[in-house]
């Protein structure tokens, strides 16, 4: 899963990758600005990964190292992406 934000007006493009595989909460996988940020929105596509726009959840995943799991304040917000994401998928409805 992939979560992105898209560049504003003097700012660089912010991704966010996770990676959630149902037994523990979702980590960090890729994470960077500019042209890194790019590179993992055009990844993502490549694959037919899901993106979801939210600069504000991006921003506060950007915070999290890589390979660590998402902290607890962030499960709400991070939950209905994956809804989002499972519903794209035909696996929820």
């Amino acid at each position: 899963m992939s979560e992105q934000s898209k560049s504003q007006v003097g700012k660089r493009q912010l991704a966010v990758a996770l990676h959630y595989d149902r037994t523990g909460a979702p980590t960090v996988v890729a994470k960077g600005r500019g042209t890194i940020g790019e590179k993992i929105i055009e990844i993502a596509k490549e694959h037919g990964i899901p993106i979801e726009e939210n600069e504000v959840l991006a921003g506060a995943l950007s915070n999290v190292e890589l390979g660590d799991e998402i902290p607890a304040e962030l499960y709400k917000a991070v939950a209905e992406v994956l809804i989002f994401v499972l519903r794209l998928s035909g696996r929820v409805r």
